[in-house]
């Protein structure tokens, strides 16, 4: 049977897309219906019919899955930012579990390794850190500030989002109020003009410290409108309606008048406060800057982390490679129960950021390079080797030497792409007994996976953590071990 668009069906949905999608099958035919979650029977209108499949939108639920729940947030539909809120928390454990075992399988043909259920959150709501609120212009000319519709640069009014921090709606509601006091004009990305183009919000979730940023459209502001921008902030009460003791502790400003969908500029101003707050990762102490990358669910990344330190097995006499580190944050976490570690990141921000938080927390056994960790580690093997074989250092410079290029641990945590294949091949050349890889994509983390299992790399554990709860998004920690070779 051959379907097109405008026509209705009936089925049931059976999984769930990388894009939050329910995905359900009429006749053999695949379609993909936002807002659907698995063993919902629904009613759709076909709205766009490819050969082999298509998609649809969803008309009417019939019979609603057992795992649905009525969303927290109003506008989650729209939204879209939170793909799976209308499925309870247990039923997004089990489809998380689900996705990175079968991807494993599937896509890696990875088999023999221990499974773990995914490390869940006691409470899936206000987790972020950081809110990013787009400004604009609503139909009746009032000022909107909350986030894009999926794909569109269409503004939906919110400024209590469920996964965010309490505290922002009251920041927003100030910032709202003093534009209009002061005929600030949000940016409009059709003509280019207005001011303020986003708010970004910071939050220490174990300090209690706020950052507000806002994200102008040019380069300076009038003293005038300073004054009364940092006057409204400082006097907000956070706790006027919710019982907290976080405080508002920087005021700065962005800039950024590029025609792009870039949030921030490279530029900031700090308008009062510190230019940055600070914030904790178990015991290691963070400065957070506006242009700063931070994981956004702090207490999250503490598990996944802390798994990472189990997996890697560190006994105070290991060499560490951390080869996508960062801000530092995995390495730092490492340091403390290592010999040394060794970072490789290729933004240059974001080593300095790294030797900032080694110095503010007092370790001096962390080493961080510049660059393409497969271009970074050949060299500086090669330096290491010629040290190692000169006569003229003493022997304490040339066993050093020997241990930073004979690693006991690789931890790789690389972005969606996963790890380019030249940098598992540098893995594989520096030999180490163990491997720890912190994914935040189960697809690319099973190709991985099986492309270093044909080098000779059996992965023995693996453990999914959800840091995104009511999104698709997954992070897991794989732990890999070199295989020993047969014995003739």
């Amino acid at each position: 049977m051959s379907f097109k668009k405008d026509d209705k069906v009936t089925f049931v949905i059976e999984d769930i897309g990388t894009g939050g999608e329910g995905i359900g099958k009429v006749d053999g035919y695949t379609l993909f219906v936002k807002d659907a979650i698995i063993g919902d029977k629904i009613e759709a209108k076909i709205i766009k019919a490819k050969k082999n499949y298509g998609y649809a939108r969803l008309e009417k639920i019939i019979e609603a899955s057992s795992d649905r729940v009525t969303p927290a947030c109003p506008v989650a539909r729209q939204c879209g930012g939170c793909q799976i809120q209308q499925m309870s928390y247990q039923a997004q454990l089990r489809f998380k579990e689900k996705l990175v075992d079968d991807n494993l399988k599937r896509i890696g043909k990875i088999e023999g390794y221990e499974f773990f259920p995914a490390i869940g959150m006691e409470e899936p709501f206000r987790y972020r850190n950081k809110a990013q609120y787009p400004v604009g212009t609503a139909k009746d000319g009032s000022i909107v500030m909350g986030f894009y519709a999926g794909r569109t640069h269409s503004i939906i009014s919110c400024t209590d989002c469920k996964i965010g921090a309490v505290e922002n709606q009251y920041i927003l509601a100030v910032i709202k109020s003093w534009m209009e006091l002061n005929g600030v004009a949000p940016y409009d990305e059709q003509t280019g003009r207005g001011l303020v183009r986003h708010v970004l919000i910071r939050t220490g979730f174990h300090t209690d410290e706020i950052m507000v940023c806002l994200v102008i459209n040019g380069t300076k502001m009038s003293d005038k409108l300073k004054e009364s921008l940092v006057g409204r902030l400082t006097e907000v009460s956070l706790d006027s309606d919710i019982s907290t003791d976080k405080c508002i502790r920087s005021i700065m400003l962005n800039f950024n008048t590029e025609n792009t969908n870039v949030i921030l500029g490279r530029q900031c101003e700090t308008l009062w406060g510190k230019s940055y707050i600070e914030d904790y990762i178990g015991d290691i102490k963070y400065q957070i800057s506006p242009l700063s990358f931070f994981q956004v669910n702090p207490r999250q990344t503490e598990k996944l982390y802390g798994k990472a330190l189990e997996y890697a097995g560190l006994t105070g006499n290991e060499t560490v490679w951390d080869l996508y580190c960062g801000i530092g944050t995995i390495s730092l976490f490492l340091a403390k129960n290592a010999r040394k570690v060794y970072g490789v990141e290729i933004v240059p921000q974001a080593i300095e950021d790294a030797k900032n938080n080694a110095a503010i927390n007092g370790i001096d056994n962390a080493e961080f390079f510049v660059g393409k960790a497969e271009e970074v580690v050949p060299h500086f093997y090669e330096e290491m080797a010629r040290l190692a074989a000169d006569t003229s250092a003493t022997e304490a410079q040339r066993e050093e030497a020997r241990k930073s290029i004979t690693p006991d641990v690789v931890v790789v945590d690389p972005p969606r792409k996963g790890c380019d294949e030249s940098l598992l091949d540098t893995i594989v050349k520096m030999s180490p007994e163990r491997i720890v890889y912190v994914s935040c994509d189960s697809a690319t983390l099973a190709r991985d996976l099986g492309l270093l299992a044909a080098k000779g790399y059996k992965t023995v554990k693996v453990q999914p953590v959800d840091q995104f709860s009511h999104t698709v998004h997954v992070e897991s920690v794989a732990l890999i071990l070199k295989e020993q070779p047969a014995i003739d």
